[in-house]
């Protein structure tokens, strides 16, 4: 099958890596630095499940048809505005992961789960053939009936981790410890999830019990990827996070204090800075 990662930052070159381990095709979309080692050196997988050198790929600064791991819970929308809604999928994935430099992605977490489907939930052969070469390449990759609720399931939890983080500028571990961050990281994500419920996405309430647990046994260094650009003077994902849940819950009607709070602390940083 041929495939491309775009882009192959830390979550595309782990997927992209392990799929074109096991015999597929693989192009990675990158750019700058990265896009340079790749093409010298090639891709280093450093992980709990087993380190990879893929030491010829195909890397390359375009693409044409994607599964969208984006994160932002509009990802889905706005990628398939550009390609249509034929050529796009929505998926989500769970994975704490970080480029540890250009051409190395370092993967720190047990998980490394993709969920895919199709928006409307029709059959599609090409998304079938992907995840049995997926299921092929020993990737946790889960079709899923409803992906309106998969997508803000994975938002709900995302954004406000990626919110708690990078407000306290700690890890996951210390938040979850003191018991006002630990609430606080609750309140997060009680609001999302009003948001989410309001938009008509069939999210029930135990799933904040559920992440609440899931983080709790998550490794305590754990970091959402806009804390790790936060710390790196990169620029943040914050408009299409915090921000959405700021912007969807003023049109909707929802309360956000807890987001907005987050959005104002943070937003100064979300260009990046100059080290970035």
């Amino acid at each position: 099958m041929k495939i491309a990662a775009m882009a192959a930052g830390a979550v595309g070159a782990y997927f992209g890596g392990r799929m074109q381990a096991g015999g597929h095709d693989v192009a990675y979309i990158a750019r700058r630095a990265h896009l340079d080692a790749l093409r010298k050196d090639g891709l280093k997988i450093e992980s709990v499940h087993g380190d990879l050198h893929l030491p010829k790929v195909n890397a390359t600064p375009d693409s044409k048809e994607v599964i969208t791991l984006q994160n932002g819970v509009d990802s889905y929308e706005r990628v398939s505005s550009v390609l249509g809604k034929d050529a796009t999928c929505p998926g989500t994935a769970y994975i704490a992961a970080v480029l540890g430099g250009p051409g190395v992605m370092r993967h720190t977490s047990k998980f490394a789960t993709m969920r895919v489907g199709r928006m409307d939930g029709k059959p599609d052969a090409k998304l079938t053939a992907f995840v049995e070469a997926a299921k092929a390449a020993n990737i946790d990759v889960q079709p899923q009936d409803d992906m309106n609720r998969e997508r803000w399931q994975k938002f709900i939890f995302l954004s406000s981790m990626a919110g708690v983080n990078c407000m306290m500028r700690e890890p996951i571990g210390k938040v979850l410890a003191d018991p006002d961050t630990r609430a606080f990281y609750r309140k997060l994500m009680e609001e999302c999830l009003a948001v989410g419920q309001k938009s008509g996405a069939k999210v029930p309430n135990s799933w904040i019990d559920d992440r609440m647990t899931f983080s709790d046994n998550a490794p305590p260094g754990m970091k959402a990827s806009m804390l790790h650009d936060l710390e790196a003077g990169n620029r943040l994902e914050l408009d299409w996070l915090t921000g959405k849940i700021v912007a969807l819950g003023k049109e909707l009607g929802v309360p956000t204090p807890g987001s907005e709070a987050v959005y104002a602390a943070v937003k100064l940083h979300r260009m990046g800075s100059a080290k970035g």
